[in-house]
């Protein structure tokens, strides 16, 4: 986001962490809806989301002020189905996770994990249908295996050599073989990832009456269902904190200027090339073209297919490209942080190789044309398959990423030596298309002068 917005954008996490330390998270009207539609209707309350400390889609400390909420307002009955993460945290850390939250439940009084489910299952962004089911059917407390406690699913889980990301999504279940906190007619959810692209799915398949990807055996008519940020535009449900959305983004300003710019990646990265990148809007900008490419599906992980959608991609914005003049093409290849995310080194490595020989033919491309190219990162990620433990390291790494100018004329245009931040790359392309930077965008040029 900050790449398109040309300024630091703070994002729900900073929003949510400052609602709670002035103490107005505990007054959020969408908040207090779920509670008082609970206590109305003398119903379960359930919290919903990523069990974790990765900061990328949720905070294990939002999840703790909706318990310290309940208990202020009175609510008995509350519900945790708690989604593992492994992606953004250590492969096997979810039950330092889960012990950690039944720490937190013992302390308030009030509390009780009813489920879990990888978020390879609960948070799918592509389209999978079949593993929403999975989380789904968990959540309803149908046809899903279950245990005495979160503790020893996890533990069978890891016996069994899966990690969080791929717990298959179980029911926690009483001593006499019942789903302990499976959701009912008139129950109220609060949903705390505060990030859209992987919340969408399960949120649609708990809301839309309409919806008919998988047979709901099960749709409880929920009073409250409650998004922690907007998730989606269709969606007609409240929303605990809205975002500011920058005015005068990159794109933005391409379209005021009368330029034309093309969108292109493939499933798993197509919201960061759009949605982020305007800003955490959805809607189309006068002169944006789009172009999604699918994500392979008939690989679970992708580090049995490394090369993805790259060359599909490049192939497309080659024949994009014949058809049409584009003043700026934003391109993300989704290689080396998909494959990244697995820490197996070989298929890392092939990932990075088949964007490199993508980049090779589009650099080609471009200098062909006298065109100008950037080439970055927003994280690093490949560059680390273990930790200083000698474990899988599945996470993003906050090292510096790379920052290439290529250009036929390199005499009239090069790069200040001291590198930048993200928020400097749109006021770098508007340099080099000799735009005025609006004010609103305080990152800085990174072209030589």
């Amino acid at each position: 986001m900050n790449i398109g917005a040309g300024r630091v954008v703070y994002s729900g996490l900073s929003q949510i962490y400052q609602a709670i330390e002035e103490g107005s998270f505990y007054q959020n009207p969408s908040l207090k809806h779920a509670f008082e539609s609970a206590l109305q209707n003398k119903s379960r309350l359930h919290l919903m989301g990523l069990l974790s400390d990765g900061a990328v889609h949720s905070h294990q400390d939002h999840l703790y002020a909706l318990l310290e909420m309940a208990k202020k307002e009175g609510v008995q009955d509350v519900f945790i189905h708690c989604f593992l993460d492994g992606r953004d945290t250590p492969p096997s850390s979810g039950l330092k996770y889960v012990l950690a939250l039944e720490n937190k439940i013992r302390e308030l009084g009030i509390g009780q994990i009813a489920s879990i489910a990888g978020r390879f299952y609960a948070m799918d962004r592509d389209i999978h249908w079949d593993r929403i089911e999975k989380a789904y059917l968990a959540l309803v407390g149908l046809d899903v295996p279950g245990g005495v406690s979160a503790q020893s699913l996890i533990e069978k889980s890891y016996q069994s050599g899966i990690t969080d990301e791929f717990i298959v999504p179980q029911s926690v279940l009483s001593n006499h073989g019942s789903p302990v906190g499976s959701i009912k007619d008139n129950d109220a959810i609060i949903f705390f990832n505060f990030r859209a692209d992987r919340a969408r799915e399960i949120t649609r398949a708990l809301t839309d009456a309409k919806f008919d990807h998988f047979e709901r055996k099960n749709y409880p008519k929920l009073s409250a269902y409650v998004c922690m940020a907007p998730y989606d535009e269709t969606f007609d449900l409240p929303v605990a904190f809205e975002p500011s959305y920058p005015e005068n983004t990159l794109g933005e300003i391409l379209s005021k200027e009368g330029l034309t710019q093309l969108r292109i990646a493939e499933t798993e990265k197509y919201a960061h090339v759009t949605f982020f990148f305007n800003g955490g809007r959805e809607k189309k900008i006068a002169g944006e073209d789009r172009a999604l490419i699918a994500s392979p599906r008939e690989v679970a992980t992708y580090d049995l297919k490394p090369e993805m959608s790259a060359l599909k991609i490049t192939e497309e914005l080659k024949k994009r490209l014949a058809e049409k003049s584009y003043n700026v093409v934003i391109l993300n290849f989704a290689n080396t942080d998909m494959v990244g995310h697995t820490a197996i080194e070989p298929a890392i490595i092939k990932a990075c190789e088949t964007v490199d020989a993508c980049l090779g033919e589009i650099t080609k491309l471009y200098l062909q044309n006298n065109g100008t190219l950037l080439i970055t990162a927003d994280h690093g990620n490949a560059e680390q398959t273990v930790d200083e433990k000698g474990e899988p390291h599945t996470a993003h790494t906050i090292n510096p990423v790379p920052f290439m100018l290529v250009s036929n004329d390199l005499k009239q245009i090069h790069l200040k030596p001291q590198g930048g931040r993200l928020c400097d790359i749109a006021p770098t392309i508007l340099e080099i298309l000799k735009i005025k930077k609006p004010k609103e965008m305080t990152g800085v040029s990174l072209i030589s002068s």
